[in-house]
């Protein structure tokens, strides 16, 4: 990754809370190429995200055929994820998209834009924006400065 995606994810990791840590699993992608099996290369990652997700976790994935939720309205979803006590795993695609194994396995789908994002910088939106609903619910000024 460039280092401003790192430098951004990090600094929004950093900021949260320990009740509402955020932890980045890189799954290696499949291989790509002109001769490459697609299907079997989403197929093998899709393996992969599910082997790294822990045990009893409420799986969301990041799709752009999911729900668009305001600030206001992740900010609750936050506050109920909190409260369920469950960890959450949150699933990027490749740039197929996610395998059929972990359609099935989600438990909802967040639309962070109609727009198509580059994986590297969903990762920090994704951080800045859990970090703005975090804020909102605790009434850091960060939501009202930001």
């Amino acid at each position: 990754m460039p280092g401003w995606i790192d430098e951004g994810y990090q600094e929004y990791a950093r900021r949260m809370p320990a009740e509402c840590g955020l932890q980045l699993i890189e799954i290696t992608p499949g291989h790509r190429g002109k001769k490459a099996d697609i299907a079997r290369a989403v197929r093998e990652e899709g393996q992969r995200m599910l082997k790294a997700i822990p045990k009893g976790c409420l799986v969301l994935l990041l799709d752009v055929a999911g729900s668009a939720w305001s600030t206001e309205r992740l900010s609750g979803k936050l506050e109920q994820w909190m409260a369920d006590g469950r960890d959450l795993a949150l699933l990027v695609g490749g740039p197929e998209g996610l395998a059929p194994d972990c359609l099935q396995r989600a438990d909802g789908r967040w639309s962070l834009s109609p727009l198509t994002l580059p994986h590297p910088l969903v990762r920090v939106v994704v951080a800045e924006q859990l970090y703005r609903a975090w804020s909102l619910l605790r009434n850091h000024p960060y939501h009202r400065a930001g």
